[in-house]
């Protein structure tokens, strides 16, 4: 965020994000077959990741439209990098199957990261609990709040995805697409970088050890 909105309101920063385009990094549909032959330690994130500047993102009715104050590097941002254990595009076309509404993910680039904190820029028609300018942090856990089979357990879902590794336009940019019930509030004593850093190998660890449906003291 520039010097010249910072505590800028919720309206002044919707209208800046319309302004200009947004910068993010990504991988590219062609260059995934570019480690072909090469041992997994020699595969180097910094030949694949690319930045580069994009058009503003479309709000969708259940979606919202995230700037980016913070995010980081999880282990499937770097599986993504070295297209291990498989290119994420084959991810993104299958998404891109199920609905009109998937189809803008199955494109030439992939715009990663899976953990972020920022400010809600834009808002889609049904979504309800949030508004422009709310300090959020993003959980990655991507589910259809409308399939039954996500009611009782979201991570046992028949169509549970990780946002930013197996959707499109994930938190490394400037501007991030995100389903509305993916957003948490900001906690005021974190940092945006602290807030940042949580949610994914945070619930992660929680889910295993402490939930009924967690691994904890499994013989396997």
């Amino acid at each position: 965020m520039t010097p010249s909105l910072a505590g800028a309101s919720g309206e002044t920063l919707a209208a800046d994000a319309d302004a200009r385009d947004h910068a993010g990094v990504f991988v590219r549909r062609d260059e995934q077959n570019m480690f072909a032959g090469v041992a997994s330690r020699d595969k180097d994130p910094r030949r694949s990741f690319a930045r580069w500047r994009r058009p503003r993102s479309r709000t969708r009715s259940r979606r919202g439209v995230r700037r980016g104050d913070a995010s980081s590097i999880n282990f499937n941002t770097v599986w993504t990098s070295i297209f291990e254990p498989l290119p994420t595009f084959g991810f993104l076309d299958r998404l891109g199957r199920e609905s009109i509404w998937g189809q803008r993910h199955a494109l030439d680039y992939h715009v990663v990261g899976s953990d972020a904190a920022g400010v809600v820029l834009r808002t889609g028609s049904l979504v309800r609990n949030w508004k422009v300018g709310d300090e959020v942090t993003v959980h990655c856990n991507y589910v259809d709040d409308q399939d039954p089979s996500s009611h009782d357990d979201s991570m046992m879902a028949s169509n549970q995805r990780i946002w930013g590794f197996e959707t499109n336009f994930g938190g490394l940019a400037d501007i991030a697409v995100v389903r509305a019930n993916q957003l948490m509030p900001k906690p005021r004593q974190l940092t945006w970088e602290e807030a940042a850093v949580n949610a994914l190998c945070n619930s992660t660890a929680y889910r295993m050890l402490v939930s009924r449906n967690g691994q904890a003291g499994h013989p396997g």
